[in-house]
């Protein structure tokens, strides 16, 4: 993960633009403390703020080609980029060992259908200047796991900006939208074209594949191997839920797999651009005593992780959370909720050495995880639903998870979010997904791991292995990680709120905030903390609150404890 900021088509005179272009770029600098580059070409700028994983000795940015007539900067990880150096029908000169660079000339050869090719998560623009009028193509990662932006100035139209982050934009430009994930930005017609295009992303069309619970577990281990590509130390967060603690399993297996695979030529696995560590470093955060800390210890001790565990006091959390504002650019309680102590987490997590980590987002959309799933009217209804949430992960859970960590430059890879297991998990039946008073939420992905299940399909050689996880971690039940780190946390977010924000202020929301106006004083507060760092009108377009689905008649609270579903199980 990196930042890029780009400014294409400038209108005023680019050179003493430069200085500015670079302040710019360098609000994004804790993204990318390794290296910063820019380079200007005609009256565009391009910058890069480097977080180095791979390549790491000679993947700075931007990238070039050999006559310097395509420009890149790239915000991500291509995990088969491998492969497509192999699809390249020219032969083409690298100048770096970064995954990025296969972009730039498979651009060259396909132009933009490089864009669906491309397997992993990124945000990137491309320069192209080979014809008399410079080209901007700028593309997002199918789902939104990576941030991007782009800005406009209404006196200019033709000058566009992209950056990783509302910050770079917000003093430049009157007109600021998130990139929509998917999509690429094509300069030549001004326009975005979507080139993200499964069958299953279409919520009117109801899947009807039964659920397969081998290719489930296989696809999923496929998406956690190519993850463990790096040339840094790597680690696991590790809530003790079960999304975390099943990713955490699987990289365990998978990186003394990949180990072994070094050392021998007995294993059929693909080792390139991967490196193992002797142990697997493992991850948790909570108030003192907080249901998730308590789980995560009992399943690190199962994996034999070197476990890494860290608390905070309820002022240390209130402390930071107008810092947590700034950095996810949202006021969303939910959001802001979980972000607070992912963001604590992740400035330890850098203390240790340690760039990137695996995490478990993701999960609950796919397979209906979230406690007001229970409420669901009817299985099409649920699978709708989790079509709809998997569309809005970018606004919520996937910019928790990328701007939390980012924050620190500490890279987030998601494993449930591979595109080839959505392909799988996403046309799964919702007749296989629902959960009921007498069936567990997420019991399709539960069942693929579980050694107990005799409809897993487990060969002698994996049930050789032992479980992937202890049973009562396995079957635990969800726990939203706002509330898992200690139901005190949000309890003592609405006090606070309380005390800082009066019932007349309340009461006159919407006179001070008639878009988008905040019911409550928690919200309002957050609110206001936004529009400190974010006053202009520009920047409210991009956020979006998660709200449960209050017409299946559940609280409107986001909290998982806010559902009723939540207490019969304690």
């Amino acid at each position: 993960m990196c930042g890029i900021f780009g400014v294409y088509n400038y209108y005023g005179d680019v050179g003493e633009f430069r200085q500015r272009a670079l302040d710019l770029s360098k609000r994004l600098r804790h993204r990318g403390p390794d290296w910063s580059g820019c380079i200007v070409a005609d009256n565009n700028i391009v910058c890069h703020e480097r977080l180095a994983i791979v390549g790491v000795d000679t993947g700075a940015q931007p990238l070039t080609n050999e006559d310097e007539s395509i420009v890149l900067t790239v915000n991500g990880e291509i995990y088969n980029h491998k492969k497509l150096e192999a699809e390249l029908k020219q032969p083409a000169v690298f100048k770096t060992h970064s995954d990025c660079e296969v972009i730039l000339h498979m651009y060259s050869e396909i132009g933009t259908d490089v864009c669906a090719k491309l397997d992993g998560m990124f945000s990137w623009a491309l320069l192209d200047r080979r014809a008399s009028r410079s080209r901007l193509v700028a593309a997002r990662d199918p789902i939104g796991i990576t941030t991007l932006y782009i800005g406009r100035v209404s006196a200019h139209p033709e000058t566009v900006f992209i950056s990783s982050e509302l910050k770079s934009l917000n003093e430049e430009c009157d007109q600021i939208e998130e990139f929509p994930p998917g999509h690429y930005f094509d300069s030549l017609d001004g326009q975005f074209h979507r080139y993200f295009k499964p069958d299953w992303w279409d919520p009117e069309r109801i899947a009807t594949t039964p659920v397969d619970y081998r290719q489930l577990r296989e696809s999923l281990t496929a998406a956690v191997r190519k993850r463990l590509m790096a040339e840094v130390p790597y680690g696991v967060l590790l809530s003790g839920g079960l999304d975390s603690s099943l990713i955490s399993s699987i990289a365990v297996r998978e990186a003394a797999r990949i180990s072994a695979a070094a050392q021998s030529d007995t294993e059929d696995i693909d080792t390139r651009g991967a490196r193992y560590f002797p142990r697997m470093h493992s991850f948790s955060i909570g108030l003192p005593g907080a249901p998730d800390l308590i789980a995560a210890r009992k399943v690190a001790k199962f994996l034999r992780t070197a476990h890494h565990e860290l608390t905070y006091t309820v002022q240390e959390g209130l402390d930071a959370v107008a810092d947590v504002i700034y950095h996810l650019e949202t006021y969303d309680v939910t959001t802001i909720r979980a972000s607070t102590p992912m963001y604590l987490m992740s400035r330890k997590i850098k203390s240790t050495g340690v760039k990137m980590v695996l995490s478990g987002e993701g999960a609950d959309e796919v397979f209906g995880g979230y406690l007001y799933f229970h409420y669901a009217p009817n299985p099409q209804d649920f699978h709708k639903e989790t079509v709809n949430r998997v569309h809005n992960l970018h606004t919520s859970d996937c910019l928790r998870a990328n701007k939390s960590t980012m924050a620190w430059g500490l890279e987030a890879r998601v494993p449930f979010l591979d595109k080839e297991f959505l392909q799988v998990a996403m046309n799964v039946q919702p007749q296989d997904k629902v959960c009921s008073k007498d069936l567990m939420e997420k019991a399709a992905i539960r069942r693929a791991f579980d050694v107990e299940f005799e409809g897993a399909g487990f060969t002698p050689k994996e049930l050789a292995q032992g479980p992937y996880l202890p049973r009562d971690v396995l079957w635990r039940q969800k726990e939203q990680f706002s509330d898992g780190v200690g139901y005190s946390w949000i309890d003592s977010l609405k006090d606070w709120a309380e005390r800082r924000v009066s019932d007349d202020s309340l009461a006159a929301a919407a006179q001070r905030f008639p878009y988008d106006t905040p019911s409550t004083k928690e919200a309002y507060l957050y609110r206001e903390l936004f529009e400190q760092h974010f006053p202009q009108k520009a920047c409210l377009s991009s956020v979006v609150r998660w709200v449960p689905r209050t017409d299946w008649g559940c609280s409107a609270d986001p909290s998982g404890r806010a559902q009723k579903i939540h207490d019969k199980a304690y």
